[in-house]
């Protein structure tokens, strides 16, 4: 049976060095994942990151500690308004981009607020991530972003994460199409079966956990809300209505 995935949202956040309009191989593999969203009627937005005047700290405004601007609080309104955040990055030294170490640190900064169920305010979303790169480090960089991610509150279905990566070592990225002035080929990294084949699986694993959360009000606040544990009252292990 078809499921019906467009009462759902999703966020993807490209987490490249470049700004915009130089093309972006992350991009190019993050599209894949976004067309199939897109046919299934998902609303879909794409923020690239470095377009935007973030810096680097682990509160909700940094302009209150000081600096002049901070893009992050009105970027968060939309990540925190989607069910399902996709965090894009190349590989760099074998780690994920630092603009993407930004987006998590940042992510981390508004962690304490609270959904109106008294959960951590990313209770009943789902994150998932795509790695582009030429070097070794996709299963790496998808492994600390996929923690970060759940340890902040997102939920992770199996297979959350997609990656490509070239011949070790200087040569063409996901989707060139020419390199050092070769002919024009074929984008390169777009026949790639796994690469296809896992993003595919990523996106649809996705929808579907964000789908049932949805349709569940997320997960339930029983043994789990911040309001209960402060009040005290429900966390008597003696308490019959505890148990």
């Amino acid at each position: 049976m078809k499921n019906d995935f467009s009462d759902l949202k999703a966020v993807f956040v490209n987490c490249t060095l470049k700004k915009s309009p130089t093309k972006s191989h992350t991009r190019n593999l993050m599209d894949v994942s976004i067309k199939i969203m897109e046919s299934e009627g998902v609303n879909v937005e794409a923020i690239r990151l470095a377009d935007y005047e973030v810096p680097i700290g682990v509160q909700p405004d940094m302009t209150e500690e000081g600096e002049p601007q901070d893009d992050w609080p009105e970027l968060y309104k939309k990540i925190i308004a989607a069910d399902i955040l996709v965090i894009g990055t190349p590989i760099w030294l074998g780690e994920r981009s630092s603009v993407a170490s930004k987006l998590i640190e940042r992510l981390y900064a508004m962690s304490g607020y609270q959904n109106d169920k008294g959960q951590y305010v990313y209770y009943g979303k789902v994150g998932g991530c795509l790695i582009t790169g030429n070097e070794d480090g996709v299963k790496h960089c998808a492994m600390g972003m996929l923690y970060a991610l759940q340890h902040l509150g997102y939920s992770i279905p199996p297979q959350a994460d997609a990656g490509w990566i070239g011949e070790v070592g200087p040569g063409p990225s996901y989707g060139d199409t020419e390199w050092n002035g070769n002919k024009k080929n074929p984008p390169v990294g777009y026949d790639s079966d796994f690469t296809n084949r896992n993003t595919t699986f990523m996106t649809y694993n996705l929808l579907h956990l964000a789908k049932t959360l949805k349709d569940n009000d997320g997960y339930p606040s029983y043994g789990n809300s911040r309001t209960a544990w402060d009040d005290g009252t429900r966390w008597n292990f003696e308490n019959p209505e505890y148990r």
